[in-house]
């Protein structure tokens, strides 16, 4: 499998995000995203994710399902941990396993890689940042998709948790799957390819 992204550009309202951006991420490689507040790296994630109109260029999936869209083929994970505060740990996972198809890991299995299996029955409204973020890391385990966008994933992950998404993000990988990250700081896996996007204007 392979993304590829071809004469990109990004408009934002007047501004202009990027221009003439090229990139590709081979099955199991990670790209990491990186330049400065406002290069447009969140930009770009949701673009593929199909949240974000592009303004030109193309983005393409080679050897991938063809009556999927990129979009449905990928897993985005925002700044937002998108969950319901009233629906237990177990209940919101379950729903997304539902909504975004089966094929993944099973949901308790999910919160146990996650180290949240023993908060299962726990409103997701009393979780911390770091446990929702955990949550929202199940989410991509429960349903299977081959492409994963995440934006600052280590954001309110503490150390050991941080240990923990590295080693998920390397079975992925493993697994077939491919990895575009937007991030500031270290991933903890080695061999991965940076994209540096320009400063912001």
């Amino acid at each position: 499998m392979r993304l590829s992204a071809h004469d990109l550009v990004c408009v934002r309202g007047d501004r202009l995000v990027f221009a003439d951006l090229d990139f590709h991420v081979d099955t199991g490689e990670l790209l990491a995203i990186r330049g400065p507040n406002g290069a447009g790296k969140t930009s770009l994630l949701r673009s593929i994710a199909g949240l974000v109109q592009l303004a030109a260029g193309r983005i393409e999936l080679a050897d991938a399902d063809p009556e999927l869209t990129v979009a449905e083929q990928a897993h985005y994970l925002g700044h937002r941990d998108a969950l319901k505060p009233s629906l237990s740990v177990a209940e919101n996972l379950a729903f997304w396993a539902r909504y975004l198809g089966s094929g993944g890991t099973q949901p308790a299995e999910a919160l146990e890689a996650v180290g949240l299996a023993s908060l299962a029955a726990l409103p997701a409204g009393y979780l911390s940042a770091g446990q929702r973020r955990r949550l929202s890391v199940a989410r991509l385990l429960a349903a299977y998709r081959p492409i994963w966008l995440l934006d600052e994933p280590t954001s309110t992950l503490d150390a050991a948790a941080q240990a923990r998404l590295a080693d998920i993000m390397r079975r992925h990988l493993a697994g077939g799957g491919l990895i575009l990250a937007a991030t500031h700081g270290q991933l903890g896996l080695d061999g991965t390819r940076e994209l540096i996007l320009g400063e912001a204007p």
